[in-house]
């Protein structure tokens, strides 16, 4: 039998999602206390990766275990640290984590006020303050279907990747940048955020990111930002 999980995490603890070797990730955890609990060698899949220090609202993956479960959610969460399982539920034995998502939201939080220390690992917080009228303004010229390779880190077959929607909503001090789309690879809304702040500091044209998006052999590196200030927030199928 099949099942989907959604669960939370606070990234500050994690050296990212991705089992690596000789480091703390969210899915050795879940792998290990899922393999406790069901007494049988449980893999994970994810519906993507998020990086060290990427915190989560709802990170998703599937797995398979041969047996009929009951309370899981509440076994888990009796023995997990900084991650929160949030549902459990029996899917189709074609559904994929990541294959079959439909839609990906992310936030991305900044700071606008005065530098605070409980906010140190949740919140990018600026030296410089970003003008909020332009982040607003340049904010609709990455909703689309482009090629994203001055926005990805590392190399792809393919950037192609479609961006549905951009929010911008202040809550007081925190500005949340909310980013709806198909699919986000390695850095994405990092490097998108970055844009958008150099933009807002007059480093870049509105016609040179216009450029990085339509011409494909054109290359140029703008900011990227920390990755403290980026929540998966939910995966739709």
């Amino acid at each position: 039998m099949k099942y989907l999980v959604v669960i939370s995490y606070d990234g500050r603890y994690f050296h990212g999602f991705q089992r690596q070797k000789d480091v703390l990730t969210v899915q050795k955890v879940m792998e290990e206390k899922l393999s406790e609990i069901l007494k049988e060698n449980i893999v994970i899949k994810g519906s993507g990766r998020t990086d060290a220090s990427v915190h989560a609202y709802g990170q998703c993956f599937h797995f398979v275990s041969n047996q009929t479960i009951f309370n899981l959610k509440g076994k888990l969460n009796k023995k997990l640290e900084h991650i929160k399982v949030k549902k459990i539920k029996k899917v189709a034995a074609d559904f994929h984590a990541r294959h079959s998502a439909i839609k990906k939201h992310y936030i991305y939080k900044i700071n606008l006020g005065k530098y605070k220390k409980e906010y140190e690992g949740y919140v990018l917080q600026l030296k410089r303050k970003i003008d909020v009228k332009k982040i607003k303004e340049i904010k609709n010229l990455f909703i689309g279907t482009y090629d994203f390779h001055n926005f990805v880190a590392g190399y792809r077959d393919n950037y192609v990747s479609t961006i549905y929607k951009i929010n911008i909503i202040q809550k007081k001090q925190i500005l949340e940048i909310h980013f709806y789309g198909k699919a986000f690879y390695r850095y994405m809304v990092r490097k998108l955020v970055g844009a958008m702040i150099d933009y807002s500091y007059g480093n870049v044209s509105k016609e040179t990111i216009k450029k990085m998006l339509t011409e494909k052999d054109y290359n140029k590196e703008l900011k990227t930002v920390k990755g403290e200030g980026l929540y998966l927030a939910k995966v739709y199928y």
